[in-house]
């Protein structure tokens, strides 16, 4: 379930703050009360369902206010994200745990694509594809999938990639928080690679523009 947590904002959130980022942010409401509404209900599975929830409405608000209002401005992606940071941290021994650990893993996959990106020397592009003619936009996220190709840039690809790996091998051994951690690790580098996939193949399905 946390992995499709991960995947959901490619194929919902973005095109959806594209359309209308006020009603997409909104929307974080209705994914708390329901996390709120499962975590009441007798039952384990249910119960942690509705913890998962909850973290994600973390991710959710923190992509929906940047994606919608910052987007051109890259630097701002992480802090605007860790809008929950302190909260996450706070309950990460307690019964939240699990949704907890969701936010926390998420912004940490977050952090290193773009360390990822900023060391690969694609970042630049980042507002030159979101503020170009849509006519535009496609070749110039091409050009930067292809750069990322150069050995220069492949070297902190692939270490970013071990080091997650790593990270979620370790993860996986501290119970249940530790495994939807590790989920979200590994879903985040498929994620990563699909996006990388689509910006040489076919720039248009990237979810970008």
């Amino acid at each position: 379930m946390a992995a499709l947590l991960v995947v959901l904002p490619v194929f919902l959130q973005a095109p959806w703050v594209r359309l209308h980022p006020f009603s997409a942010s909104l929307f974080t409401a209705g994914l708390l009360a329901m996390g709120l509404l499962l975590d009441r209900l007798n039952g384990g599975r249910w119960a942690g369902l509705g913890q998962l929830l909850v973290g994600f409405a973390g991710s959710w608000l923190g992509g929906c206010l940047f994606w919608g209002w910052f987007r051109l401005h890259p630097a701002l992606h992480l802090p605007i994200e860790a809008f929950a940071l302190p909260l996450a941290l706070a309950g990460l021994n307690g019964r939240w745990s699990n949704g907890c650990a969701f936010y926390l893993a998420s912004l940490v996959g977050t952090a290193c694509t773009d360390a990822t990106m900023a060391l690969a020397g694609v970042m630049p592009y980042w507002p030159l594809v979101l503020n170009a003619p849509l006519s535009d936009a496609p070749g110039l996220l091409n050009l930067a999938g292809r750069q990322l190709a150069h050995p220069e840039a492949l070297l902190p690809v692939a270490l970013a990639a071990i080091a997650l790996l790593w990270a979620a091998g370790q993860l996986w051994r501290a119970g249940a928080p530790g495994k939807i951690a590790a989920a979200v690790l590994r879903t985040t580098l498929v994620v990563d690679g699909l996006f990388l996939a689509a910006a040489l193949l076919c720039p248009r399905l990237s979810g970008l523009i």
